[in-house]
């Protein structure tokens, strides 16, 4: 099962009740497996000294979750301003935000200097002069270009908008000591939900092979390198989970021969999103219509502006019919939303059971860029967001959206001005 067995064998008995007390759709998460995934992902680098993960807030920016994210001592990957204020507010300060963004505005980087700062992770040489308060502790994002392949979904590195280049790193290093620079840090992403660990492992032979290049050069020492994100889940049935361990041993090694050569070694951060929090949320809608005519359609009453990943990316997500776990997977759906969209589906000639008016769909994984990549076209809204505790209690901790948020940016004091001729 892709969704985490032991959050599905707690919430399905009482879905039913819960679905009549809040209502669907709504995304729900589990507090229990992202607290246990997070103290997981802290025990398998243990081995390396100052390891942190800064949770990507993208991946799930509501307030309740990060306030788990702060507890299991992670900082928070941001890169607009809104994430920035909401990592603020879950308490983190300083160093333990980082702020990776690209085509950066001034106005962000105002942001991202006040209330005490934070780390700032510059995706283009170009943007070193225009920084309005340079840091004391710089980081680069590195793009390698062609010395690596990405995957389908972050893409061809060299066809990428991020990032300095393999020739251009070390003279952002060498701009940035000259405007005062004296700490530093490097970044990359390279992958996004891959299985394969050995790709993670590759990703930091990478990065300490630049972390040596950089300072035999400039005769500078790097405080972390910070191997990005893309730690994967196996969205679909047949497919083997993250080997974190084996993954974990290996990096480690790595840290350990760099010590051993040099006699210091960077720390090292990531920002793991998805493998956080993805198999631990799902989103739960109803079947309010079925539809025959050159298929079969199941007609839900949620649309992609909740989950708008199968559209986007051609993302399998698993669907399970509440109480029909074991029926025979005999009838052949597609699963659709109400957007005035042909690609607003869910599922296409799926093997379900057979689906009824009200029967309850669980669509898996919804845990990481669901409803943080929702949307207000056609005017369909984002559904609610709950939280199931450890103590067995469901919490709403995003109310839906409703007609009168759509309309509010329409109301606001009259400007106008004459264009000047």
């Amino acid at each position: 099962m892709p969704m985490s067995a032991s959050f599905y064998n707690r919430l399905a008995p009482v879905l039913k009740d819960v679905a009549a007390r809040f209502g669907t759709p709504f995304h729900i998460y589990d507090e229990a497996g992202i607290r246990a995934t997070g103290e997981a992902l802290k025990k398998a680098f243990v081995g390396i000294s100052g390891f942190r993960e800064y949770f990507a807030v993208k991946a799930l920016p509501n307030l309740s979750i990060l306030a788990i994210m702060k507890e299991l001592g992670f900082g928070f990957d941001c890169s607009s301003i809104p994430e920035l204020i909401l990592s603020r507010q879950a308490g983190a300060q300083g160093e333990e935000i980082m702020f990776t963004s690209n085509n950066t505005t001034q106005e962000e980087f105002n942001a991202a200097a006040a209330n005490g700062g934070c780390v700032l992770n510059l995706d283009d040489i170009s943007l070193i002069e225009k920084v309005p308060q340079f840091p004391e502790l710089i980081c680069f994002r590195y793009n390698p270009g062609p010395r690596r392949t990405g995957n389908v979904i972050i893409g061809n590195p060299v066809e990428a908008k991020y990032g300095v280049t393999h020739e251009q790193v070390v003279e952002a290093y060498r701009l940035a000591r000259g405007r005062a620079a004296t700490r530093f840090g490097l970044h990359t992403m390279v992958a996004s939900n891959e299985l394969d660990y050995s790709y993670m492992v590759e990703t930091a032979r990478m990065v300490l092979e630049i972390v040596e290049r950089v300072e035999k050069e400039l005769g500078i020492q790097f405080e972390f390198v910070n191997i990005g994100g893309g730690f994967g889940i196996p969205y679909r049935p047949e497919q083997k989970p993250l080997n974190l361990d084996a993954m974990a041993a290996e990096i480690t090694a790595l840290f350990t021969a760099f010590r051993t050569e040099h006699g210091h070694a960077p720390t090292m951060y990531m920002e793991s999103g998805r493998y956080i929090t993805g198999p631990h949320g799902c989103l739960v809608t109803t079947a309010i219509n079925q539809k025959q005519t050159y298929r079969d359609y199941i007609g839900v009453d949620a649309c992609m502006s909740a989950l708008m990943r199968p559209a986007l990316y051609d993302a399998y997500h698993h669907i399970d019919v509440l109480g029909k776990e074991s029926f025979a997977q005999d009838r052949l759906y597609d699963v659709v939303g109400s957007l005035c969209e042909n690609n607003d589906k869910f599922a296409v000639q799926r093997e379900l059971p057979l689906i009824e008016n009200g029967d309850i769909l669980i669509i898996h994984d919804t845990g990481a860029h669901g409803h943080a990549m929702g949307f207000q076209y056609n005017g369909r809204l984002r559904p609610k967001e709950l939280l199931l505790r450890t103590d067995g209690s469901v919490e709403l901790i995003r109310r839906e959206e409703r007609n009168e948020d759509y309309f509010a940016t329409l109301h606001f004091p009259p400007e106008s001005m004459t264009p000047s001729r």
